[in-house]
């Protein structure tokens, strides 16, 4: 079976769509009772021409619950303590965009010990076993570890999709090793501090090489007499810091045993509720042309 022959899912990183609707909003949208709903009206028009742009069976919306109560918090707190914490105004914009998701009729995703990108993982991983391929939307990089054969990411931002050959063109290594290649070189987005003096350059060259971490760490001996400028200051690093990169690895390798449902017709986009919506549009004083259109979507 191709992947166009397949079932397609979409699933959504929403958190990073309400945080991009914050900043690219101007402050100029209050609800009812003057607070601030910037990011909802923002994320609301994403969501919008998303839905009428592809008309999905199948899809859902995954949003982080908290910045500091998943799994990888507890294992190294440290762990993305370098974001300052959502402002209240944010925080309950959050909450309404869910409100709009559901009402809208799209499955919404979320956990307290787990992030929104274990909850897409997971449902691709049971998806997968459906015969479905899944299209992830989102500019992230750490779901390149996600993509199957038949998958692929979109950003939808600069409406750019690539598939797994994608993740290598990006980062100079495969899907596969993506969660070793953020554990070597870091992550400053979530305060992984990755091995000192291994940069991207070098992780991807230690892994083209080696193929993963573990072998790595295993044959590290070996490190000093590639042709890698300061090899042997390298070598030297990854023996001082082989335990910090294996914890490294389990904070950037995505979880794939979160709790989703173990059926595909859960992430089924259902018909939308109108009563909600309407309730919704009156308390964030959504515009006609938005109101037109969620009219319209609620009745497909």
């Amino acid at each position: 079976m191709d992947a166009m022959s397949r079932p397609a899912v979409h699933l959504v990183d929403g958190s990073l769509y309400v945080f991009r609707a914050w900043h690219s909003m101007p402050d100029e949208f209050h609800d009812v009772d003057g607070h601030p709903v910037n990011a909802v009206h923002g994320f609301t028009r994403f969501l919008c021409e998303l839905l009428e742009r592809v008309k999905p069976e199948h899809v859902a919306v995954a949003f982080d619950a908290s910045l500091t109560t998943s799994f990888r918090n507890a294992i190294y707190p440290a762990y993305k303590a370098n974001r300052e914490l959502p402002p209240p105004d944010l925080e309950r914009q959050f909450v309404l965009c869910r409100e709009v998701t559901q009402a809208l009729g799209i499955p919404v995703m979320i956990d307290h010990a787990f992030e929104a990108d274990d909850l897409i993982g997971s449902a691709m991983w049971t998806l997968r076993g459906h015969g479905f391929r899944s299209v992830i939307v989102s500019a992230d990089k750490d779901f390149g570890q996600l993509l199957g054969e038949f998958d692929e990411q979109w950003d939808y931002a600069r409406n750019l999709r690539w598939g797994p050959a994608g993740v290598h063109e990006k980062l100079g290594v495969h899907p596969h090793q993506v969660a070793d290649y953020l554990a070597l070189c870091g992550d400053a987005v979530d305060n992984i501090p990755g091995v000192p003096g291994v940069g991207a350059k070098t992780a991807a060259a230690l892994l083209a090489h080696f193929g993963s971490l573990d072998a790595l760490l295993d044959r590290v001996d070996e490190v000093p007499f590639l042709r890698l400028r300061g090899a042997a200051s390298c070598a030297a690093k990854l023996r001082e810091h082989a335990e910090s990169a294996r914890l490294y690895r389990r904070l950037t390798r995505i979880a794939l045993d979160a709790p989703v449902p173990p059926e595909a017709d859960a992430l089924r986009r259902l018909r939308g509720e109108a009563e909600a919506m309407d309730a919704l549009c009156e308390r964030l004083r959504f515009g006609p042309l938005t109101r037109t259109r969620l009219k319209a979507l609620l009745e497909v």
